[in-house]
This record gives structure tokens, C-alpha cells and sequence, in this order.
């Protein structure tokens, strides 16, 4: 299973995403990397390799900023190098994703973009993703109805996080099926996305797990407070994700602002 770490809010992304990504190593991995956005840019980080080559990477060409994002990757589509290690930017390098999970249908998708032109820089089906986004917004959606537009084409059980240079205050998260976890840490003026619950343990006041969207109704399956008093913290944490309404089709989906997780 793949490693997932996000941040948004007022802190350097980067160490944050770092650590995370350690408490994820348990889930084994073949390559790892980092976006952030940096002066209106997001930068990349990527190579094959242990959580200590990407650390080198970045002691080596610094980067700094919010919001970001990190992964660390098992091979499936496109070998285990840097080409195929995620994160995986868009066309427009304005769009940037992690993705955990099998794209079903991507070659018949990665057939249709290639036909309209577009040119890829990996072998793998994560790439399809961010493809489609970018096109979505071509097209004049912002970057939450793009994520959902493109969640409704691929097939297969996924969990994804996005964000873009040109919507700097939200994330877009989504798990889709059962293709391993998506929390939501919630902090104060921040807020987090990761793949499982010990990225949160240290850094949130809680977390909110999303349900396996096939299981039923109802799209949080537990919040957590992990300061006191729990009981009023958690339901402050409830409070702030009240009002959501699952869309027809089967996925739990987020765009994660530094102030709330915002649905």
C-alpha cells in the first residue's frame, strides 16, 4: 500500500510531509517524493529509492512552502524510477497529484488524451488522472468540480489528493472504493491529509476517517480527538463537518481548506 501525506496552512510543508511519510514506511515503498507550492510554483521532488534519497534531493535543491503534498509509491504501472515516482504534474505543471490505487480504465483514457495532444511524461496510469483535471479546467471548471468530473470517468478503487498553483488555499481529496485509507487531520488554522491515522498522531487535534464509500451511507466512518477534553473536541470536529451530502456515485470527496475541511 502506497503513502499519502498532505498539509495546508501557515507552517513549511515540507518537513511535515517528510515526517509523515516516515510513519508511513511501515507500508512499504520503492520510490518517494514531494510537491509544494513554492512562490506561486509547485516544485517537485522525486527519485527511486528510501525516504533518504528524497531527503538528500531536498537538502541538495531546497524547497519551502504551502500547500504541499507527498507519496511513496509501489510500482505497478512504469517501472520503479524517477520518472514514474510520484508526484505526477499536468501538462500546464499547474496541477499536481498523489494517487494511491489501479486505474482501470487508463489505457483506454491515456488512447483519448493522446489523441487530443497530449503528451505524457510517465508510464503510469496516475498520470491519466491529473491529465483529465488539467482538461476540466481548460474547459473553465475550478479545481473541486474538475477533481469530481474526473473522479466519475476512472474506474477502479482510489485514493487521490490534489491541489493546484492557481487555487493555493484547498486541497481535493478522495477515496473512492477500497483502496486503503484517507484521514483528514483537523488543526488550527490547518489542516492534513494522509493515507493512514499515525501521520496525525503528533501534528492534529484529531481526524476524521473516511468510510469505504461501498460500506453504506454516511461518509465518516470515526473522528478522533486526540487532545482534551475529547469528548467536546470531537464534537467540535463533528461541527465542522457537518452539512455533507454524498454525491450519487461512489466516492467520499473533500476539498480541504487551511480553516475547515470544507465538503
Amino acid at each position: 500500500m502506497c503513502g499519502i501525506v498532505g498539509y495546508i496552512g501557515a507552517r513549511d510543508a515540507t518537513p511535515i510531509i517528510l515526517n509523515g511519510l516516515k510513519r508511513l514506511e511501515y507500508r512499504g515503498y520503492d520510490s518517494a517524493g514531494l510537491a509544494v507550492l513554492q512562490a506561486g510554483k509547485i516544485e517537485v521532488r522525486r527519485d527511486a529509492g528510501k525516504l533518504s534519497r528524497l531527503t538528500e534531493l531536498v537538502q541538495e535543491t531546497p524547497v519551502s512552502g504551502s500547500p504541499g503534498i507527498g507519496h511513496t509509491r509501489w510500482a505497478t504501472h512504469g517501472a520503479p524510477n524517477a520518472r514514474n515516482a510520484h508526484p505526477h504534474l499536468g501538462s500546464t505543471k499547474r496541477v499536481v497529484i498523489v494517487h494511491n490505487g489501479i486505474v482501470e480504465n487508463f489505457l483506454e483514457l491515456r488512447n483519448e488524451l493522446a489523441a487530443e495532444g497530449v503528451k505524457f511524461n510517465s508510464d503510469t496510469d496516475t498520470e491519466v488522472i491529473v491529465q483529465l483535471v488539467e482538461r476540466h479546467i481548460a474547459a473553465g471548471l475550478d479545481l473541486t468540480e474538475a477533481a469530481r468530473r474526473t473522479f466519475q470517468q476512472i474506474q477502479g478503487a482510489h485514493g487521490i489528493v490534489l491541489l493546484s498553483a492557481d487555487e493555493p488555499d484547498k486541497m481535493v481529496c478522495a477515496r473512492i472504493g477500497n483502496a486503503g485509507g484517507v484521514v483528514i487531520g483537523l488543526g488550527e488554522g490547518e489542516n492534513f491529509i494522509a493515507s493512514d491515522i499515525p501521520v496525525h498522531r503528533e501534528i492534529a487535534d484529531g481526524f476524521a476517517l473516511f468510510r469505504d464509500p461501498l460500506d453504506g451511507p454516511g461518509w465518516i466512518e470515526a473522528i478522533e480527538a486526540l487532545a482534551q477534553p475529547a469528548a467536546s473536541l470531537r464534537a467540535e470536529l463533528a461541527g465542522r463537518l457537518d452539512g455533507y451530502r454524498p454525491p450519487d456515485w461512489p466516492a467520499h470527496f473533500a476539498a480541504v481548506t487551511p480553516t475547515l475541511a470544507m465538503l
